[in-house]
């Protein structure tokens, strides 16, 4: 293994371990492993790693693996789509779901994270998201989960 995949390793272990908000703890730890790195290169590999910010619980943020944290609808995401849903609609195998005015790319971001087999993919407007169902059958299944998140 070359020095840099054993760096990356050690970084994922690191956040994985502590709640680091700032790139300098990442470069001490590091250094404390005996990586000799700047905050330059740390930087570099937070980008390679796909690594951003996300809300902790020790400190405000955290770094976290965005593809990761992403996986899953929290707590968080259903309370906003909750309160943003005006109305949710099928037709065929599309389905319109009606947001309040600026919140389609919240209510887009939320039906991504259910990650459904059956939806094709969705589009987000300021107030509208299309979402686009694998067949007409699979509609109304996906149509009534959406629409349990509302309860």
């Amino acid at each position: 293994m070359n020095t840099k995949t054993a760096r990356l390793q050690a970084i994922q272990q690191i956040i994985a371990s502590k709640e680091i908000s700032k790139q300098e703890d990442i470069c001490a730890e590091l250094n404390r492993l005996g990586y000799n790195v700047t905050q330059a290169t740390v930087s570099r590999d937070l980008k390679e790693l796909n690594l951003c910010k996300v809300p902790g619980h020790r400190n405000k943020f955290r770094y976290a693996n965005s593809d990761t944290y992403m996986e899953g609808v929290t707590d968080r995401m259903t309370a906003l789509f909750r309160s943003s849903v005006l109305s949710i609609n099928s037709a065929n195998n599309l389905i319109v779901v009606k947001a309040m005015r600026g919140n389609a790319s919240s209510v887009g971001v939320f039906v991504d994270s259910l990650q459904m087999p059956e939806i094709i993919g969705s589009v987000a407007g300021d107030d509208n998201v299309l979402i686009v169902v694998d067949s007409n059958e699979n509609t109304p299944m996906v149509e009534e989960k959406l629409k349990a998140y509302l309860e």
